[in-house]
């Protein structure tokens, strides 16, 4: 069994053919992203496996699988998704959604239904698998477009890959083509990602 660990010692034939496996399977259903409107609640939402254990990646198939639950819960809690990344061990999005609360509230449903089949399958029964998602406050067009950027980033931050377009669990690459090269490549030099996430999002999960 492949686990999404392995992506950083996969060749770039292999990686190419994971990436044809899942072409189309989690485009985004949300509309290109709106700039930062200071009128709408924009938030950053991120949660981690408990002890950054990367109970996520155990593999493929379960980072499929909840890509493709999560991003449900999102669709029905949110009014819009302008990023979001899944990796082995932790997730981030950012979204627009009028009642937070609900959001949260929703992941926590998730995350504990999710749990339970998990700790089944892997015979690990009680065993915690997530800390509580958390959320933060978009600021300002550039904390928007700054999230942005980290988001997509997070997983050539944390070593999986050298391109954002080289991880399929990522809206990176659908949004590279909405915007297309040289506007991304304008982004990232406008809002630089800098020490975002120092302190909080552990170089080493």
């Amino acid at each position: 069994m492949s686990r999404p660990y392995e992506w950083r010692r996969m060749t770039l034939e292999q990686r190419r053919w994971v990436l044809s496996q899942r072409q189309g399977r989690h485009q985004p259903w949300h509309s290109p992203p709106h700039r930062y409107d200071e009128g709408r609640q924009h938030y950053h939402i991120t949660a981690a496996c408990y002890e950054h254990q990367p109970h996520l990646g155990f593999s493929e198939k379960r980072m499929d699988d909840f890509t493709a639950a999560w991003l449900e819960v999102l669709k029905t809690s949110t009014t819009e998704v302008a990023a979001w990344c899944v990796l082995p061990n932790h997730y981030h999005a950012l979204i627009e959604a009028p009642m937070i609360a609900k959001v949260l509230f929703e992941l926590g449903r998730l995350h504990g239904r999710l749990s339970r089949g998990w700790n089944q399958e892997e015979g690990t029964r009680g065993r915690q698998n997530f800390h509580r998602a958390v959320e933060r406050t978009i600021r300002s067009d550039g904390h928007y477009m700054a999230t942005l950027n980290y988001v997509h980033h997070n997983p050539v931050r944390h070593g999986y890959v050298e391109k954002w377009t080289d991880w399929p669990w990522s809206s990176a690459g659908a949004f590279l083509e909405r915007v297309g090269r040289d506007g991304a490549e304008a982004i990232w030099r406008d809002y630089p990602v800098l020490d975002y996430g120092e302190g909080w999002d552990d170089p080493e999960i």
